[in-house]
């Protein structure tokens, strides 16, 4: 850390740094421009994975963190600025430096008001471009936008007037969710898709604000619902990390097969739901057959399928049932057994691998840029797992491996995953038969306060990094609570990926970046 603090004085010697947790460089935002250029450029240490922008409400007021991280060391550094202008807030933007930066500059602009120099696409994300007022900041009154139920502009874009516009969605069963897809046509071909979100946005964030922090833990299941242990699991690990609290390790051993037979009955519908999107419908049935048995566990463990609330803050609600081990087991050898008929059925088949192979490339450097992490990064040889390169709870004790491919295609994404559910049964059964006595929660005062500081943490989801930032004031209720979301980089990406291929392939490439609708729209 000291290097990299040596190296941001050395390009901008006024910086000053926060040390309370969480490492934070506090830029002028006339020099943030300059140090992100200079911290991507660098030849050492490229911080070329711009993690996230959250924008925030200082009271005097606005500005951002910037959370950025060097894919070839894997170090980590947050900038702050601010700023100087509450009534006309503006800043520089960087999406020049990471193509991500756009859309999470548009989060920031829709909910703080603060416009970003130089972002070509300087408008509301998810609400409506009538909104009034900025939901995030804390002077906003919450009785200014009274129920619209008008109908949304169609208008096409002047410079798309020679295509044709198609609404793909907001139904759900042609976007996996309540998205709405822009999408621009010559002919059958795609050539410009602009991605409209909102329709679900449930204001979590803003909740946050005015909940205790052991009530922030439900709102978390219900972002991506199939990572909603994962999601918990981040947000205690959070909490935990600015209070001081040491788990047990009965209770990472505990977290962590929860996290993996979560990963796994995830990638499980990713399969159902890609075949179905392509047309198949035997496959489909197997992942639903197979992942039962995991919500047959979840059932018996937490007391819920869909919705997981176990993780709490100094552990898990209670402690596992008795055949727990016997039941996860039974499940393991089951799926050993049956695996081998989703890829004689799919994986081999001409149909499946025409649709897929050479579909949707993502490049490498575009998988970093539009910070696509999970399955969809590493399907483009981007090694991206938090598990490895950011250990945290037993995972630095366990042998895995980072399942990565290099043709960037639909296809490929659809090889990690399934590659993945192998090396999560794999990490299962190195800790299933080897679970430590010892205590599944550790007890927390009654009402929890977060002493006044700048806190985060990240953990691998389902479809990638999920993280969580906090800022508290100290007290009892979160100043600021953030969560990273794995999918909207997603949907961010399909302009991209589905250039040139044919209304077809949307469905096929879209299925294949494995993206759930609740977690980008929050």
């Amino acid at each position: 850390m000291n290097d990299i603090k040596d190296k941001i004085l050395n390009i901008i010697p006024n910086v000053t740094f926060t040390d309370n947790k969480d490492v934070v460089a506090n830029v002028q935002k006339e020099d943030l421009h300059k140090l992100c250029k200079a911290l991507k450029d660098d030849n050492q240490e490229p911080m070329d994975f711009l993690r996230d922008i959250v924008g925030m409400d200082f009271g005097d007021s606005l500005g951002c963190y910037y959370y950025i991280e060097s894919t070839k060391t894997f170090n980590r550094i947050t900038l702050r600025t601010q700023t100087d202008d509450l009534n006309n807030p503006t800043l520089d933007s960087v999406s020049d430096l990471w193509i991500t930066a756009e859309i999470k500059e548009r989060e920031v602009f829709d909910f703080f008001g603060i416009k970003f120099n130089g972002n070509k696409n300087m408008r509301r994300l998810f609400l409506r471009d009538s909104w009034q007022g900025f939901p995030l900041r804390k002077n906003y009154d919450m009785n200014s936008n009274p129920l619209d139920m008008t109908n949304e502009d169609t208008k096409q874009d002047d410079d798309d007037e020679n295509l044709l516009m198609l609404n793909v969605g907001p139904q759900h069963p042609s976007t996996h969710g309540a998205l709405r897809l822009r999408t621009f046509v010559d002919g059958e071909i795609i050539k410009k898709i602009d991605p409209v979100c909102g329709y679900i946005h449930r204001g979590i964030e803003k909740l946050n604000e005015s909940l205790t922090y052991p009530q922030t833990l439900a709102l978390t299941d219900r972002l991506d619902y199939l990572s909603a242990n994962q999601n918990r699991h981040c947000l205690c690990m959070c909490i935990e990390k600015a209070i001081g609290i040491e788990l047990t390790e009965r209770i990472e051993y505990i977290r962590t097969i929860i996290d993996e037979l979560q990963r796994i009955d995830s990638h499980l519908l990713f399969f159902s739901s890609l075949i179905l999107d392509m047309g198949a419908y035997t496959p489909f049935f197997y992942g639903f057959r197979d992942r039962e048995m995991i919500l047959d566990i979840f059932e018996k463990t937490t007391g819920g399928r869909l919705i997981q609330n176990y993780n709490r803050i100094g552990g898990v609600q209670a402690d596992i049932y008795p055949d727990f081990q016997k039941d996860v087991k039974a499940f393991i050898k089951h799926m050993r057994g049956i695996v081998h008929e989703y890829h004689e059925v799919v994986t081999g088949n001409v149909i499946f691998t025409t649709r897929l192979k050479g579909v949707g490339v993502l490049t490498k450097q575009d998988a970093i840029s539009f910070a696509c992490t999970g399955g969809t990064g590493r399907a483009s040889g981007w090694k991206n797992d938090v598990r490895k390169h950011h250990p945290y709870s037993i995972y630095d004790k366990i042998d895995f491996k980072e399942i990565t491919y290099n043709e960037g295609d639909s296809f490929s994404r659809y090889m990690v995953r399934m590659d993945e559910i192998m090396e999560s049964m794999n990490i299962i059964e190195q800790l299933i038969d080897n679970i430590p006595e010892g205590d599944f929660y550790v007890k927390t005062k009654p009402i929890i306060n977060v002493p006044e500081g700048v806190y985060s943490a990240s953990v691998e989801a389902s479809r990638g990094e999920f993280g969580v930032f906090l800022e508290s004031k100290g007290g009892k209720t979160p100043y600021r609570l953030h969560y990273r979301s794995t999918g909207l980089p997603l949907v961010h990406v399909l302009d991209t990926v589905c250039y040139g291929f044919k209304i077809a392939d949307l469905y096929a490439i879209g299925g294949s970046l494995d993206y759930v609708i609740p977690d980008i729209d929050r």
